[in-house]
């Protein structure tokens, strides 16, 4: 019998957390080998944008922060947003534009791969599940 690890599509404010702090439960997961983690190039875009306040909210030195970033980025798939098909990328703005269109991305590569979204962003998420979306990774403490 083959085992299917779950598809997690990680935004932003997720990996931003996990660049807080060394032991983090973000970090413990991200990590762990049952999922496949999936980002669009915007996270990476997105995190270099916000480079000072990450050094600045972290209780970690800037090398220590490269170092998690770098084990992340290796864990992580990397998938060019030009790959995703335009019905998904239309569908995903449908669901975000009246809630925050710069999250289409994440939602599209989420239907894209089939996979779930994992995100920090309450009002993302209940304004995507309000529409019925429901492709949602929740994690429990």
């Amino acid at each position: 019998m083959i085992r299917q690890t779950p598809t997690v599509i990680v935004d932003t404010n997720i990996l931003f957390s996990a660049l807080l702090r060394k032991n983090s439960r973000f970090i413990e997961l991200l990590l762990d080998p049952n999922y496949d983690f999936f980002i669009c190039e915007q996270v990476l875009v997105e995190l270099f944008k916000r480079k000072e306040k990450i050094l600045k909210a972290s209780q970690l030195k800037e090398e220590e922060i490269v170092k998690i970033y770098q084990i992340l980025l290796k864990r992580i798939n990397l998938y060019k947003e030009d790959l995703i098909a335009a019905e998904h990328i239309a569908t995903a703005y449908e669901l975000c534009r009246d809630i925050d269109e710069t999250d289409t991305p994440h939602v599209a590569l989420t239907i894209e791969l089939e996979g779930l979204l994992w995100t920090g962003d309450k009002k993302l998420k209940e304004g995507l599940q309000r529409k019925g979306f429901v492709q949602l990774f929740e994690i429990n403490n």
